[in-house]
């Protein structure tokens, strides 16, 4: 399939964001600021590598006048006095951009930020493919201009076979009828031809020694020799110019990293109006997971987490997320989960007019056949998983837990709960009645313990201030200390005791009496304690 490539060119970006930034912070009431009269000279300030204050950005008027970047700012005020300035946010600016490459993922899932520099801030879409969902290509390129223009990012647009193609065509190529630029495999060359050589993305040096010899448009370079103009204009510090030219003709690839891995499956719904309550959102959701199912159904697959994306009219997104233990393509499973994740912590702002719906974890689902006699442990088990999934997607990963066994025989060391979401559920240890299903921590100390020594059951124990009388008694069950950890460690015997009101308890005495303690006067004794309760 041929690749289509759309370069967007955000003019003036760190001034864009910086008037956003403004109107964001005002008040209601207060008056306009100067910054927003584009009659009025305004630029960004930075500090150079010298330390010197220079021209960070600056907008059309600033330009009109004269200024440019770089240009020191003292040079800058003795040319126009009212200039009014402000210190530049580069982090500030590049936090922006990413915000504004994943609102941009409604029209492509594979959005990468132009690593071009200062003053060329934009964007890459790869749309090959996708273009007539949106009506074409130069439907396609007017709604992404269009759009960026009502959300206050002036932007030039322009389509092409290559990024290179696509690049210089929207920095340079002109627009007919007010028509974006648009390239094909078969005139890229053509396209190309009148463009200033700049369009190539060369370094500054190479630019200066191409026009030393007459090189001022791409197509001056298309008769020249290429072994020539590989060594003439070699540069060791980034790519040759002969290079970039192969990547903008498509002689030779250059390939865009994505600022998030594009999912293999989506769905998405654009509207001309925008969605601006959770009824709406809540309607278009079962469409969406429909268009979803489907291809993953066909292609034997199942997904695992979901993300529901909203592309706010505002230039914002907003998403939900939701995972699964096992992989699934149950619309009805997949819509259950997102209003028990609650569809309220969606941020609407003033309405979404784009939403899509991505499985971002996706897994084979091979058809599984159990035995009949295990059938009633398999719908148990996927039952079990559901109520996971269910209770995760309400309550938080991090609150729904399952034990997991550890490298230690110690109860309160013998297992860890960690999330119970994606993780096989086994029987608890205490499920045979035998342990309890839930340990005090720390274990509480019994008083008062009647027994036979040395390693008689209690008879009778103060817990709690409440003294119990044992009238059944089955132990002791003994547990070595490990050997790995502190050397005062001491042994464990535990108990299972029931009193004469029917409670049933787990204890244990930690110390053995004559081996781990003698009478001595700097001898700790063997101690009693409660570690938890029997169901």
């Amino acid at each position: 399939m041929m690749r289509r490539i759309v370069s967007v060119w955000l003019i003036d970006w760190p001034i864009s964001v910086r008037r956003r930034s403004l109107e964001r912070s005002r008040r209601p009431a207060s008056p306009p600021e100067p910054v927003d009269d584009p009659r009025n000279p305004f630029a960004l300030i930075a500090k150079n590598n010298r330390g010197a204050a220079v021209i960070h950005a600056l907008n059309p008027a600033a330009r009109r006048a004269g200024l440019r970047r770089g240009q020191t700012q003292a040079d800058a005020r003795a040319m126009i006095p009212y200039l009014i300035g402000q210190p530049a946010d580069p982090a500030a600016d590049a936090r922006a951009l990413t915000a504004l490459a994943q609102w941009a993922e409604r029209w492509s899932p594979s959005v990468s930020v132009d690593p071009s520099g200062e003053g060329l801030e934009g964007l890459f879409l790869d749309v090959t493919g996708a273009a007539h969902l949106f009506g074409g290509e130069a439907a396609l390129l007017r709604q992404i201009r269009d759009r960026l223009v009502e959300a206050g990012a002036p932007a030039r647009v322009a389509l092409g076979p290559t990024p290179g193609a696509a690049w210089a065509l929207a920095r340079w190529g002109e627009e007919a009828a007010g028509a974006p630029p648009i390239a094909t495999p078969d005139d890229v060359r053509d396209r190309l031809a009148p463009l200033p050589v700049e369009a190539l993305r060369i370094r500054d040096r190479t630019l200066v020694q191409a026009r030393r010899f007459g090189l001022k448009r791409i197509g001056d370079l298309y008769p020249m020799p290429r072994a020539g103009l590989a060594r003439r204009f070699r540069d060791d510090g980034g790519v040759d110019l002969v290079q970039r030219l192969d990547q903008a003709l498509g002689h030779a690839g250059e390939a865009l990293t994505p600022l998030r891995p594009p999912p293999r499956y989506r769905a998405w719904e654009t509207w001309m109006e925008p969605v601006g309550d959770l009824e709406g959102v809540a309607a278009r959701l079962p469409e969406l997971a429909a268009d979803l199912a489907g291809p993953l159904e066909r292609d034997g697959q199942g997904a695992r987490a979901l993300t529901l994306t909203g592309f706010r009219s505002d230039g914002r997104t907003t998403a939900l997320s939701v995972r699964m233990g096992r992989p699934g393509r149950d619309v009805g499973v997949w819509l259950r989960l997102f209003r028990e994740a609650g569809l309220g912590r969606l941020e609407l702002g003033f309405g979404l007019d784009a939403l899509m719906l991505t499985a971002d974890v996706v897994e084979p689902m091979a058809a599984r056949q159990a035995a009949l006699e295990s059938e009633a442990g398999v719908k148990q088990s996927e039952s079990l998983a559901a109520l996971i999934d269910r209770l995760t997607a309400r309550l938080g990963e991090d609150r729904v837990l399952t034990p997991e066994a550890e490298d230690s025989w110690i109860p309160e060391r013998a297992d860890r709960l960690r999330p119970a979401l994606g993780r096989r559920v086994v029987a608890d240890p205490g499920a045979d009645g035998r342990r309890p299903i839930l340990l005090l921590d720390p274990p509480e100390p019994i008083h008062d313990p009647l027994f036979d020594l040395p390693d008689g059951a209690p008879a009778r124990f103060t817990w709690r201030r409440a003294p119990r009388r044992v009238v059944r008694a089955e132990g002791p069950e003994r547990l070595a200390p490990e050997w790995w950890r502190a050397a005062r460690a001491r042994t464990r015997d535990y108990y299972c005791l029931e009193d004469a009101e029917g409670g049933r308890y787990w204890v244990f005495r930690e110390g053995l009496y004559g081996r781990e303690y003698s009478g001595g006067p700097e001898e700790r004794a063997p101690s009693w304690w409660m570690h938890g309760v029997l169901a």
